[in-house]
């Protein structure tokens, strides 16, 4: 059967879901060549069941790492091939997804690619969704949501030249991601939307997991500001003062004991300010890297450094 040059990515902490993303890989026409499973905790067994399920090139990987930045910088390290296709063990992809990050990448080769994220279930209660079927070009615009991570391709060594995802966001369980997306960016480089890459991302936290969800998103967006105005950044102060709107706004809902509406900020009143403070504490610009760098043969020209630290 047809495969392409095309590494597959998907970081889990045992989700039973994990087993249908895996055999949603197998159904895509091309295969992808790889797909690596990273397992964080005790779920090895279910990895294992699920890449029984999963095209011939599936294998699993442990990591001893904490937070989905580790299982994603393990994998880009791990990965035989320069295309690195990454989706979420909640997901389930499109059967053309693996053609589609394949012929993006290569029209648009050292970009990082992201596309549609569609929800399967109660819309209102599936996040990280995106439904745009315009393409956007990102580049030179900073702007920390314009990646999705539950649906992304990535050039491998320009990636980990820029440091990968700072695995310092850990403890936030999220905006990892933004982090990213933002020192990218930042750098000039290109990060395009592509509504032609596309997965489901399906429902099943309960309210209380989404709460908590919402939470970590704010406090992993306050750390990302928190990081960056440390640095000196001043475009921090206009997204803070953007969020700290909208959490005033989400507050006064709640004091008129109004609905407030099911997404991310309303876990901005409880999550923000917190995670400025860790990301003031915490993510200082010791270095640049978050991760070792990619060796280079002997000879070879120095790497150059992003602008912005990690």
């Amino acid at each position: 059967m047809r495969e392409l040059p095309v590494s597959v990515v998907v970081p889990t902490l045992g989700r039973p879901s994990l087993i249908a993303c895996v055999r949603s890989l197998a159904d895509c026409r091309p295969l992808p060549a790889e797909v690596l499973v990273l397992v964080q905790g005790g779920a090895h067994e279910l990895a294992a069941a699920a890449a029984r399920q999963g095209p011939a090139g599936t294998r699993v990987v442990a990591d001893d790492g904490r937070g989905v930045s580790s299982n994603r910088n393990h994998g880009l390290r791990l990965a035989a091939h320069p295309v690195i296709a990454v989706t979420d063990d909640d997901c389930t992809v499109e059967p053309d997804w693996i053609a589609a990050a394949h012929a993006l990448a290569g029209a648009h080769p050292a970009a990082v690619l992201t596309g549609r994220v569609l929800p399967v279930g109660d819309a209102a209660r599936v996040p990280s969704c995106k439904v745009d079927t315009d393409p956007h070009d990102f580049t030179g615009e900073l702007e920390p949501g314009a990646l999705y991570p539950n649906n992304m391709v990535l050039p491998r060594d320009e990636v980990l030249a820029l440091g990968g995802f700072d695995e310092r966001f850990g403890p936030c369980e999220a905006a990892e991601d933004g982090d990213f997306a933002y020192r990218w960016l930042r750098a000039g480089r290109t990060l395009r939307y592509e509504p032609a890459l596309v997965v489901h991302h399906h429902d099943w936290r309960t309210d209380d997991q989404l709460a908590h969800l919402y939470r970590n998103y704010s406090r992993g967006l306050g750390a990302l500001y928190g990081k960056h105005l440390r640095a000196g950044d001043r475009h921090m102060i206009r997204f803070m003062l953007r969020d700290a709107r909208t959490a005033l706004g989400m507050l006064k809902l709640r004091l008129l004991r109004r609905p407030v509406p099911a997404d991310w900020r309303r876990g901005l009143p409880s999550g923000l300010p917190g995670g400025v403070v860790f990301g003031l504490r915490h993510l200082g610009p010791r270095s640049p890297w978050s991760v070792t760098p990619p060796e280079r043969p002997p000879g070879a020209a120095p790497q150059v450094r992003p602008r912005s630290p990690a």
